[in-house]
């Protein structure tokens, strides 16, 4: 079975301390020439994904925070479709003035530029980084009335009936959709695949048992869990997770080093001047270490990420080929 990317691995140990050390980073002196002069205008964070799901809790929280403690007017525009790339190839293409962000992640920035043969953008030369936000494993659940109980009865279940169970994920080309993959492989089991646009369809379509399993981020999922709608049947991180601390991993399950987590982070096309890039950085890193903000995002099953503009973009240069064999390695396809 392929490795699965660990961020604490990517990063290592330093930088992880670095990108916790939010309180050491100083914004270059160009920063200093931006302030009063920008924002003038509203400032638009495209989230590439439908209303209600993970990516978008976690840019309204950080969108919220900015106009709060900046005065920002931040707009947080909604542009779901084709796994999140358009919405990461219209903030791609938008005036480099730093009035046009975006809400990446691993799966649009790191996977889909092997998974998809034409990818309108290079998320290296056409983005450039401007903070990490947070992180989060990715859970496998099942209506509240599923007869599965555990990942082990899912296995058990699918060898007898090949094919026969639906497993749902946000959109072909995420994290979700390529956990799925190899989970499978791992397994040695094959589940019928159900990409949906978003979160919100899907969530109404598991609960109401239409789908037999649903893979996501944990904030996706965790209020329909905490309500009593769903269950957890398994999470890939390499440890538990504190919000769900009775779930197994997949490693415990049988699955010895599976392990995937997704990023989330903030990018500006590129040609955004530096200055501006320096002072969203300091702004975004400051929303994080607000109480309610950092509170939000680990109720949700996040950790809380930062550091500078340089660290994000090491982590982009790591995990795009990292991924990228993954994703050849496992054999995921769009077909």
């Amino acid at each position: 079975m392929p490795a699965f990317p660990s961020l604490s691995r990517v990063l290592g140990a330093h930088l992880c301390r670095a990108l916790l050390g939010v309180a050491a980073l100083a914004a270059p002196a160009g920063a200093a020439l931006a302030q009063g002069t920008y924002p003038a205008k509203p400032i638009r964070l495209i989230v590439p994904f439908p209303p209600g799901g993970g990516t978008d809790m976690i840019a309204r929280t950080v969108a919220q925070k900015l106009a709060d403690q900046n005065k920002w007017n931040v707009i947080v525009d909604n542009r779901p479709g084709a796994g999140g790339n358009l919405g990461v190839d219209a903030a791609a293409k938008s005036a480099p003035d730093g009035y046009t962000l975006v809400m990446g992640q691993t799966s649009n920035l790191a996977i889909n530029p092997t998974l998809y043969p034409k990818l309108p953008y290079d998320p290296i030369k056409d983005l450039v980084p401007v903070a990490l936000v947070s992180s989060s494993p990715i859970v496998i659940a099942a209506p509240a009335s599923s007869p599965y109980k555990t990942f082990a009865d899912v296995v058990a279940a699918s060898k007898g009936k090949p094919d026969a169970l639906t497993l749902g994920y946000s959109g072909n080309g995420t994290v979700a959709h390529l956990a799925g993959e190899l989970a499978e492989n791992a397994a040695g089991i094959k589940l019928r695949h159900i990409p949906y646009k978003g979160a919100a369809q899907a969530m109404t379509d598991l609960v109401g048992g239409q789908i037999d399993l649903y893979m996501s981020s944990v904030p996706t999922l965790l209020g329909q869990v905490r309500n009593g709608k769903l269950k957890v049947l398994a999470i890939t991180s390499a440890k538990r997770s504190s919000q769900l601390p009775d779930v197994p991993t997949l490693a415990e399950s049988g699955y010895k080093g599976f392990e995937a987590v997704t990023w989330f982070g903030i990018l500006a096309p590129a040609g955004t001047p530096a200055p501006i890039v320096a002072q969203l950085n300091k702004a975004i890193n400051q929303a994080l270490q607000h109480a309610e903000v950092a509170d939000k995002l680990r109720s949700e099953g996040g950790d809380v990420l930062g550091g500078s503009a340089d660290q994000f973009g090491q982590l982009l240069r790591t995990e795009v080929p990292r991924w990228g064999k993954i994703v050849k390695d496992s054999g995921a396809s769009l077909d």
